[in-house]
């Protein structure tokens, strides 16, 4: 049987928009209009304790109320837990952070959630955040492709690996992915795939790379009234073919 899947990420910039207002009612309602499976989120902020919107993947979680979600801490930000968060529709059988970080560059990583999305198929979600030095990417590149990361043996199921690259041209990392993984062709979607900054995109940063057990169906880059100005970088959303 065929079963589709809807696959988001989105760099929701610790939930402050363009008008400099850090609301994650707003990134909330962003998400709920991308009806996404699975949801890669970068640049999150859980401060314990304090205003509920604080800890902002839970929040955003019980706002939405139909998604079981991980985090994964990189480094702190403002008196709490900064990192990268999955949210899932299925079950969330297992997660795992890894640590990207190069030298004494600020702390990145890679998120991984295995996510129980059929009998017998587990869907391996990599949501990871690269630097912004040139250098610094080349080493998180090589240590997301190896045995230790996306080439991991005990991982039994299909990989989809999505987040913010910090790379908007042909560099190390987008060609060490394209050459272990499906992309979304650039000639089929040219300028839909620019994403930053989000009132008026001229970069490609966030990107999608997937297995060969996966099909493509269908790409954007959600542009509402709402996701244009929650964050500085607008949600891709692709759907999937098992």
């Amino acid at each position: 049987m065929t079963r589709t899947l809807r696959v988001a990420t989105y760099n929701i910039h610790k939930c402050r928009g363009l008008d400099r207002r850090v609301r994650p009612d707003r990134i909330a309602d962003v998400l709920e209009e991308l009806d996404a499976d699975v949801i890669g989120l970068q640049e999150v902020v859980r401060i314990h304790g304090g205003n509920p919107e604080e800890d902002q993947v839970q929040f955003i979680a019980e706002r939405l109320g139909s998604y079981q979600w991980c985090f994964g801490e990189n480094r702190l930000h403002g008196g709490g837990p900064y990192g990268n968060a999955v949210l899932s529709r299925k079950p969330i059988t297992h997660f795992f952070n890894y640590d990207l970080t190069w030298k004494k560059r600020e702390r990145r990583g890679c998120l991984r959630a295995d996510v129980h999305v059929a009998e017998n198929c587990v869907l391996h979600i990599f949501n990871v955040h690269l630097g912004t030095g040139f250098v610094e990417r080349r080493h998180q590149a090589r240590t997301l492709i190896s045995n230790g990361v996306l080439r991991r043996e005990d991982l039994a199921g299909p990989r989809i690996v999505v987040g913010d690259f910090n790379e908007w041209t042909r560099g190390l990392a987008s060609r060490l992915m394209s050459q272990n993984f499906q992309s979304v062709d650039g000639k089929l979607f040219p300028k839909l795939r620019r994403t930053y900054p989000g009132l008026l995109p001229v970069l490609h940063l966030d990107h999608f790379y997937f297995d060969n057990a996966l099909q493509l169906e269908s790409f954007k880059v959600h542009r509402s009234r709402k996701a244009l100005v929650a964050s500085d970088h607008l949600p891709l959303v692709a759907n999937f073919r098992l």
